[in-house]
C-alpha cells in the first residue's frame, strides 16, 4: 500500500513539474510586443506600400498591435500609442512638423525627417543622408540593448549591398553603430527621454534612428533583423 501511495505521489509530482515547465515555456515564448500599440506612418498610395506591409506583418508577428496611418496624419492619431514608427516611404515635406514634440517614443528610418525631428542638424549630406551601396555597420556600443547582444566591430546587416540611411546626432545621443569605415555617420542612434538633441531641443520621449532605406527591410540579414528588433524594443521601452 505504501509503495502504491509513493508511486502515485511521484507521478503527481512529475506531472506538476511538467506543468510548471510547460507554463514556463509558454511564458518564455510570449511575443515581445505583448499587445503594445504601434502607429506606423507610411505613404499609403506610394510604391513602397508592399514593403511597409512587410514591416507591419513583422511587428505583428512579434506581438505588437499595428495601425497604419498616412503621412498626412496629425500626431493626435498616436494618442494612446506606445510607439510611433515612421517609414522612409513618406515624403518628408508632407509630414507634420508637430511629430517633433510628440511625447510618445518614435523610431524612423527616414533620414530627411531627422532635422525636422531635431535629431540632427539641417544640412543634407552633412548632418544626414543616405549612402548608396553599403552592407556592413560598425557596432561601437555592444553593451547597449539596441546592439542586440552582437559583439563590437563589423556586422553584416544586409544580404546584398543597398542604400543605408545615416545621421550625425546631437551630443545627447547614444550611438550604437556607424557606417563601416565612416565613423562620422551614425547608422543606429537613439535619445533617451530628456536627452539634448539638436538645436538644444530635449527629447520628449525616446527617439531612435535606424539605417533602413525605402526598399531594404526585406534585405536585412539575420544580424540586421536582430538589430531592427532591438531598436524597436528599446524605443518601445521593452529593453
Amino acid at each position: 500500500m505504501k509503495q502504491g501511495i509513493r508511486s502515485i505521489t511521484r507521478r503527481v509530482a512529475t506531472a506538476l513539474l511538467l506543468a510548471c515547465g510547460l507554463h514556463a515555456g509558454v511564458q518564455a515564448a510570449e511575443p515581445a510586443g505583448q499587445g503594445r500599440k504601434v502607429v506606423l506612418l507610411v505613404q499609403r498610395d506610394g510604391p513602397g506600400m508592399p514593403v511597409d506591409e512587410k514591416v507591419r506583418a513583422h511587428l505583428e508577428s512579434r506581438g505588437f498591435v499595428v495601425t497604419l496611418q498616412d503621412q498626412s496624419a496629425v500626431p493626435s492619431v498616436a494618442a494612446g500609442a506606445d510607439l510611433v514608427v515612421i517609414s522612409s516611404t513618406v515624403s518628408a515635406k508632407d509630414v507634420s512638423g508637430a511629430w517633433r514634440q510628440l511625447p510618445v517614443p518614435l523610431l524612423t528610418w527616414e533620414n530627411d525627417l531627422l532635422d525636422d525631428l531635431a535629431m540632427t542638424g539641417k544640412r543634407h549630406d552633412t548632418d544626414f543622408g543616405e549612402a548608396a551601396k553599403e552592407r556592413y555597420v560598425w557596432l561601437v556600443n555592444a553593451p547597449h540593448p539596441m546592439a542586440a547582444g552582437l559583439p563590437a566591430g563589423v556586422a553584416n546587416v544586409y544580404l546584398k549591398q543597398a542604400g543605408m540611411s545615416w545621421g550625425k546626432p546631437g551630443l545627447g545621443a547614444t550611438t550604437i553603430a556607424t557606417l563601416y569605415g565612416q565613423p562620422e555617420k551614425a547608422a543606429i542612434f537613439g535619445y533617451e527621454k530628456g536627452a539634448t538633441m539638436d538645436y538644444e531641443s530635449l527629447a520628449p520621449a525616446r527617439r531612435v534612428m535606424f539605417f533602413l532605406g525605402n526598399e531594404t527591410f526585406g534585405n536585412l540579414s539575420p544580424a540586421g533583423r536582430l538589430l531592427f528588433d532591438a531598436a524597436v524594443d528599446w524605443a518601445a521601452g521593452i529593453r
